[in-house]
């Protein structure tokens, strides 16, 4: 699902919404979830799941093409944990392979 499949699921799911309204809605959402990872904050969202912050410790790659060493910094990086009703829905709704 796209960020407008998600504006368009919203504007037609409420009709008192207009479709700019509801991408202003998307769009205000987004942004402050995007405004409290860059600030460090874990968002926790009940029966969905939590997104958090990793530290990734700087380490030593290989450049694949050269084979020569190169230092990769630490990173930060968002991380996402499904929650027990998300992972228990998905499981059900998984055809058996």
């Amino acid at each position: 699902m796209t960020r407008s499949d998600l504006v368009e699921e919203l504007a037609a799911r409420f009709g008192q919404l207009t479709h700019r309204d509801a991408e202003f809605a998307v769009k205000a959402i987004l942004d402050a979830m995007n405004d409290a990872m860059v600030r460090g904050h874990r968002i926790e969202i009940r029966g969905f799941g939590s997104f958090s912050i990793n530290h990734r410790p700087p380490r030593i790659g290989r450049n694949p093409r050269s084979g020569a060493s190169v230092a990769v910094p630490e990173k930060r990086v968002p991380h996402f944990k499904p929650g027990k009703a998300l992972r228990e829905a998905v499981d059900q709704r998984t055809p058996d392979l």
